[in-house]
């Protein structure tokens, strides 16, 4: 892991973790209306059941997390899981009706939070970008 995509990756990393961790319990109702969510951006995620959708939700996240924080993960492939996440979330924010003033990539109040999201998707492309890139330099350099 390089210096400089420590901040990045730990502060990252330490969010995923946690959110994953929280949703290991998750049942019922905030099941439910977490799937419920997500079918709305990505149809074919009817086909699981909304309490097996929280579990491997919860440990996709974890996964996610742990893969940003342990230094031995390259950056491109933690930028790679990152960058997925990231498009699966500004995806929601398109597709779910109420995030979006009318006509416009412009969040409601209530798609901010969904909105601000693609700080994730930015972060992860320039993990991998910089993965990809750096592994050229450096054969360029042998």
């Amino acid at each position: 892991m390089k210096l400089t995509h420590l901040p990045l990756r730990v502060s990252i990393g330490a969010f995923f973790l946690n959110s994953g961790l929280s949703k290991r319990t998750l049942e019922g109702e905030a099941a439910q209306g977490l799937h419920g969510m997500a079918v709305g951006a990505v149809p074919q995620l009817r086909a699981l059941d909304a309490d097996r959708f929280a579990k491997l939700l919860s440990r996709s996240e974890i996964a996610l997390g742990v893969a940003l924080i342990v230094p031995f993960v390259p950056a491109a492939v933690a930028g790679l899981g990152l960058a997925g996440f990231g498009a699966g979330l500004v995806q929601l924010y398109l597709k779910t009706p109420g995030m979006r003033e009318p006509g416009s990539l412009r969040p409601t109040q209530q798609g901010i939070g969904l909105a601000k999201d693609v700080w994730l998707l930015g972060a992860g492309l320039t993990l991998l970008l910089d993965g990809i890139t750096h592994r050229r330099r450096s054969a360029l350099v042998l």
